[in-house]
């Protein structure tokens, strides 16, 4: 079983992306949980998000403290949260950034850490930020190959349509081709 747990931003899409991962393992036929945690936030404030994905029955319940991956959506969080709490001693943290990721994994002292730039790629792609949770989910699924790129197809293609439903396939597929790392 691997277990995500998703950092960001009020209406960034975390669970959107959280969905989406649990619905592409489920066309695999795997088990699934994936649920947010968050109060009366408003946009704009910092939420997390879960995701368990197991190739067998998932008996767990509650939050997920000790995570085997971490991603982060927005880059400003890592200021304002210990992203890295928990992570598991082999664990990996996949980041919304532009940066080089052996800055970001001394900063945090993960040494699998990967950097997306997910907020760069739906610039250009989508002349918007809106698709950063795309982008972040297809980095994460390249580094774990939790589920394939054509379950994340198969799902896009049946909550999208036309020009959205290709602009999202565009920057997941950006997102797994540009994705960067380091595992010192």
């Amino acid at each position: 079983m691997l277990e995500f747990r998703w950092h960001g931003r009020a209406g960034q899409g975390i669970i959107t992306a959280i969905r989406l991962l649990a619905s592409s393992a489920i066309i695999e036929g795997k088990y699934v949980q994936a649920f947010p945690h968050f109060g009366p936030e408003r946009i704009g404030a910092p939420i997390v998000g879960y995701c368990r994905i197991s190739e067998t029955p998932i008996t767990l319940h509650g939050p997920i403290e000790s995570p085997d991956v971490v991603a982060v959506l927005d880059p400003t969080i890592l200021g304002l949260v210990n992203v890295a709490e928990g992570l598991k001693p082999n664990g990996i943290i996949v980041v919304n950034s532009r940066d080089d990721p052996r800055r970001i994994a001394a900063k945090l002292g993960v040494a699998r850490t990967y950097t997306v730039d997910a907020t760069g790629i739906c610039l250009d792609t989508m002349g918007s930020g809106r698709a950063v949770n795309i982008a972040v989910m297809g980095a994460v699924t390249r580094v774990t190959g939790i589920v394939s790129r054509e379950s994340l197809i198969k799902v896009l293609s049946e909550r999208f349509t036309g020009r959205i439903l290709e602009m999202n396939l565009n920057v997941l597929d950006r997102s797994l081709t540009e994705v960067r790392g380091v595992e010192a």
